[in-house]
């Protein structure tokens, strides 16, 4: 018979050995709450279900409830590569059996059946970062066929698999305004191909490298050196005869039918993330880059339950002001999250909202698809990662309080850190970053920003 508390117990084991993957320490027992709770929710989807699905194999490995890709590959997937990497390994395997079974890679899925794309091929994202994280146990070979069939294919069926607008987007060099969500699509296409870029080189394929990079600058084709609010340049509409939409405001927001999905060109002309150096450049340089985050975030622009945002608190980083990141990462946490009812700001989308805070909590964020960790401002003064190597990686933010916001000094593996961020290769055999806080803004972090995609021949 079935026996409860044994059930019960066996349960409670399997969420200990999940959540015991990061123990914390010096730090509150309400964080303790928050950070937990949040380690549970990054958990919970997408779902094993290898030898329950009609039509799989029992040996097949498959995993549902992807709702949605657009939400997770930003910070959820790259969390279980640093804690989990061999549940993201098996999820990985996943996509690519989708893709051999069925065509494509998912982007939304449940039920055994793809749901609605919202932006990108962003299943292209997840395997970016694993491979140029060196994850094992994944045929990149077959993977990246995946990736080529989602940006070279036109897809039957665009609203539920690949890329709509392909026919514009790689004929044009952006998806134009005949398209639903042309101008999320052009932007989020850019990036995904730089994901298949840097596969490309990876394998050997440099054709592939130097077609798909150059692919990525694609977001281009749509910025428009219109102004607002003293900012110039924003991400705009245009028909297939290259012509500006000029009824169009950058306060437009969005759903599936029309220029950008769930967002403002406020929000998405910041969505540059394989190449903020060039968006820095093309608005006009580091001081009025700055001075355009500062407006984003003072305005309320900034939407902190909304994806597309969730690495603009970051982004001061690259334009050499470390220091205003730090502060504005610290209060976003503290207005948005708490741990009683309504403690997340909004929908948790399958552990993102979750998965950020998580990354952001312990003072580091990822830039999906990238080797590397931006370094924020943490609230937890110990971090110790358990990797399934059998390593670990550990965060120490000395002198840590609510005041103390702003890295002063940091060392890296027992060297000096004087940049804000660090690769994963860094850390991934045993690692140790210590970070010293200080309640003075000061210019530790703003020399040598984080790579950019045009840092690369």
């Amino acid at each position: 018979h079935w026996d409860f508390e044994k059930t019960k117990s066996n349960a409670e084991t399997e969420w200990n050995k999940k959540l015991s993957k990061i123990e914390i320490s010096e730090t509150s027992e309400d964080i303790k709450k928050m950070f937990y709770t949040a380690l549970y929710h990054s958990f919970l989807q997408p779902v094993k279900r290898t030898g329950e699905m009609k039509n799989w194999k029992p040996d097949e490995e498959y995993y549902d409830d992807f709702y949605a890709i657009w939400d997770t590959f930003r910070t959820l997937h790259p969390l279980l590569i640093l804690i989990d990497t061999n549940t993201q390994v098996e999820i990985i395997n996943s996509l690519i059996n989708i893709y051999e079974k069925e065509g494509y890679m998912p982007e939304g899925r449940s039920g055994n059946d793809n749901g609605l794309t919202q932006g990108g091929s962003n299943a292209d994202l997840v395997i970016a970062d694993a491979f140029v994280k060196g994850v094992k146990g994944i045929n990149y070979e077959l993977a990246y066929q995946a990736m080529i069939k989602n940006a070279e294919v036109v897809p039957a069926k665009a609203r539920k698999e690949g890329r709509g607008g392909l026919e514009d987007y790689n004929s044009l060099g952006y998806v134009s305004i005949s398209n639903e969500r042309a101008g999320t699509r052009t932007v989020e296409y850019a990036n995904c191909d730089w994901g298949i870029a840097q596969v490309a080189k990876g394998l050997g394929k440099e054709d592939d490298y130097l077609k798909y990079k150059n692919r990525a600058s694609n977001w281009k084709n749509l910025w428009r050196p219109v102004e607002n609010h003293g900012v110039t340049g924003f991400i705009w509409p245009k028909n297939k005869q290259g012509e500006w939409i000029d009824d169009f405001s950058v306060f437009k927001r969005g759903t599936w039918h029309n220029f950008f999905y769930e967002s403002i060109s406020w929000e998405y002309s910041l969505y540059v993330p394989q190449d903020v150096k060039e968006l820095i450049k093309l608005s006009g340089g580091n001081e009025a880059f700055v001075k355009r985050l500062d407006i984003f975030f003072e305005r309320d622009y900034y939407i902190v339950d909304n994806e597309p945002g969730f690495l603009s608190p970051n982004l001061y980083t690259w334009a050499g002001r470390y220091d205003k990141s730090a502060k504005m990462i610290h209060k976003i946490i503290t207005e948005n999250y708490h741990s009683g009812r309504g403690g997340l700001p909004g929908n948790d989308d399958s552990g993102s909202m979750s998965s950020w805070f998580a990354f952001q909590a312990m003072g580091i964020f990822p830039n999906a698809g990238q080797n590397m960790y931006l370094i924020g401002s943490p609230i937890i003064g110990n971090s110790k990662i358990k990797m399934d190597n059998g390593k670990t990686f550990e965060i120490k933010a000395h002198n840590l309080s609510d005041k103390n916001v702003y890295v002063s000094k940091a060392t890296l593996n027992g060297k000096p850190l004087l940049q804000a961020w660090f690769k994963h290769t860094d850390i991934i055999d045993n690692g140790i970053l210590e970070l010293y806080m200080s309640n003075t803004p000061n210019a530790w972090g703003n020399k040598n920003p984080p790579p950019s995609m045009s840092d690369k021949n």
